[in-house]
């Protein structure tokens, strides 16, 4: 099943279309001054963390040709790591070393990269070829999460992550998205990733959608996607509510990984974040959106747990 075909299918039970997600939501709710706060991957760092959020911990960030240039002496202090562009979106321009070797860096993926291709990509990101809007940017060096094994059977290398869309502080729909083979280790969906819908009531996974049709097993693995539930997801709601007081966007997304050793951490988050999680979700935003505005007083004044509980009340499917 095509995944428009499937979002015209769940027109009537309300899918959100990208028109009106623009016009709706976006638009009124989100201003262009805020959108700085999520676009730069720094800035949402120091945001969190000033809030007493975790996230990973940053080790150096690149800002000019010449740190460029001493790149392998700042990266000698540690075996592994992510480097990604502070611009960047869609994962584009992130890299992630597994190791390092006399012969060079090895990435999630298995291929080896040269210590002068690694500066030469280093050189691309200041240049601003991965950046939103082409704009000069700076090369974040972080810590490189390491997965839950919980969730190791139903993913291919790489971190899984969690998207929560959250409107108005409360999380209104979730999906688990699975690196693949496909997708080179990369959580996103566009590159080859895995969607898998979850039940906002209590973290159970539900179905899956994987390079525009629905699937019940994770391609390369073979496991089924819906028998897990996602450990103390109260605890994951809450951090996705919080974002609202992080940033102030109206309508954003959330993106939470699960670390085996430092627990959930906010990965990043979305000013603009896509409509396929409707898909993996076999349900639409629209009416979950409208019963936020009915209940717009209430949840303006609640906390981010309550907010949390009222989504687990409210968008949980019925057993």
């Amino acid at each position: 099943m095509r995944v428009w075909h499937a979002l015209r299918r769940l027109r009537a039970q309300g899918v959100l279309g990208l028109n009106a997600r623009n016009a709706d939501y976006l638009l009124p709710g989100n201003a262009r001054r805020l959108y700085p706060l999520v676009d730069d991957k720094l800035r949402t760092k120091r945001l969190a963390e000033a809030a007493g959020i975790a996230v990973p911990p940053l080790y150096a960030t690149i800002g000019t040709p010449h740190a460029a240039k001493m790149i392998h002496a700042t990266l000698a202090a540690w075996p592994d790591f992510v480097i990604k562009p502070a611009h960047g979106s869609g994962g584009d321009g992130v890299l992630v070393i597994t190791a390092r070797t006399k012969a060079g860096y090895h990435l999630i993926d298995d291929t080896l990269l040269t210590p002068e291709a690694l500066e030469f990509h280093i050189h691309n990101i200041l240049g601003g070829i991965f950046s939103l809007g082409g704009q000069p940017d700076k090369a974040l060096v972080e810590y490189r999460v390491r997965p839950d094994p919980l969730l190791a059977d139903i993913t291919f290398r790489g971190v899984p992550d969690i998207r929560i869309i959250v409107y108005r502080g409360t999380p209104v729909m979730a999906m688990l998205r699975l690196p693949t083979r496909h997708s080179g280790g990369r959580a996103n969906l566009h590159q080859g990733a895995v969607g898998v819908g979850i039940d906002l009531a209590n973290g159970r996974l539900l179905h899956g959608v994987w390079r525009d049709a629905r699937v019940e097993e994770h391609p390369d693995t073979g496991h089924p996607l819906n028998a897990l539930t996602i450990p103390r997801w109260h605890l994951l709601l809450e951090l996705g509510a919080r974002a609202f007081e992080l940033t102030g966007l109206s309508y954003q997304g959330v993106d939470i990984v699960l670390d085996q050793d430092l627990g959930p951490l906010i990965l990043e988050l979305n000013a603009r974040p896509g409509l396929t999680i409707q898909v993996a979700n076999q349900a639409g935003l629209k009416e979950r959106l409208r019963l936020i505005d009915t209940h717009r007083a209430y949840l303006a004044a609640a906390t981010p747990p309550a907010r949390a509980r009222f989504a687990q009340e409210q968008f949980g499917i019925a057993q």
